[in-house]
Formats: structure tokens, C-alpha cells, sequence
């Protein structure tokens, strides 16, 4: 994940930039597919339907990844303190586990994420290294993680 020589901030910016090349990619690809014009039978029409659904779709993701970048690249860490873009440590019971507090998208780059909408994104932003919270993943369920350290 993170270097020595490389911050937590620039390390998401590279993995959201390295996603959102291979994003645009695709979208490239399937604007290449879809036919332009009228020609074809129904089974053609309806391929350049679910193209141009598909194309809308990565232009949204392509959007929301966008201002993700421009926003990964705007320091917004305290020390000691989890926020989003940050290398944490966690203990969730079974002994200390590393995650980036981050994106779906990094999460999709095979990045271990733990994304800030989540339950315990949620609990655990804005704690403190050193910190035990409690979260409840599912209705029912309430487990605790404890913050080792925030890189």
C-alpha cells in the first residue's frame, strides 16, 4: 500500500488515477462497439440500447471517480486521527489488520478498503489512534474494533 516515501493521500490519489484510466478505457471500448446508425435488425437495436445504458453508467462512475481524484489530492489528515484516504490499522478481535479508509474504487483496484459509507467506515472516522468503537454490521449484530494506528 503506503511507502515509506509515499503519503496515504498520494498512494489513494495513484490507485483512484489508475482506476479511473482503466474506467475510461472501457468506456472508450464500448462507445467502439455501439453502432451509430439505424442499420441492423432488432437484436442489433436492442445491443446498441444496453451500450448506451452501459455507456451512461461508466460516465457516471467516470464523474463521481473524477471529483474523487480532485478531491484525494486536498490534505485533509490530522494526525492520529482516522479519515478518508488513510492507512489504519485495526484490531477486530482476531489480532491487527491493515485497510485504506477510501473508495469502492480502490476497494475494485484490490485494495483492502474499508469505504467511509459503511458501518464501520462510519464508526471508525474521526476516532482516535487508540480508540475502541462499536459498530453493527448487520441488525443484531454489534462487534467492536479498536484503532491501532493511523498511517
Amino acid at each position: 500500500m503506503s511507502t515509506a516515501s509515499t503519503t496515504p493521500s498520494a498512494s489513494r490519489t495513484e490507485i483512484l488515477t489508475g482506476r479511473l484510466t482503466t474506467l475510461i478505457a472501457e468506456r472508450d471500448q464500448v462507445a467502439a462497439s455501439t453502432r451509430t446508425s439505424g442499420v441492423g435488425d432488432i437484436a442489433d437495436r436492442a445491443t446498441d440500447v444496453e451500450a448506451s445504458i452501459q455507456l451512461q453508467l461508466l460516465d457516471e462512475r467516470i464523474h463521481a471517480l473524477e471529483l474523487e481524484v480532485a478531491e484525494s489530492r486536498e490534505d485533509h489528515h490530522v494526525d492520529g486521527v482516522v479519515s478518508v484516504g488513510d492507512t489504519v490499522t485495526l484490531d477486530l478481535g482476531d489480532g491487527p489488520e491493515v485497510f485504506v479508509v477510501g473508495s469502492v474504487e480502490q476497494a475494485a483496484a484490490g485494495v483492502e478498503t474499508v469505504t467511509p459509507s459503511s458501518p464501520l467506515g462510519k464508526a471508525i472516522l474521526g476516532a482516535q489512534v487508540g480508540a475502541t468503537v462499536d459498530y453493527s454490521p448487520r441488525t443484531g449484530l454489534k462487534l467492536q474494533a479498536t484503532v491501532v494506528s493511523v498511517d
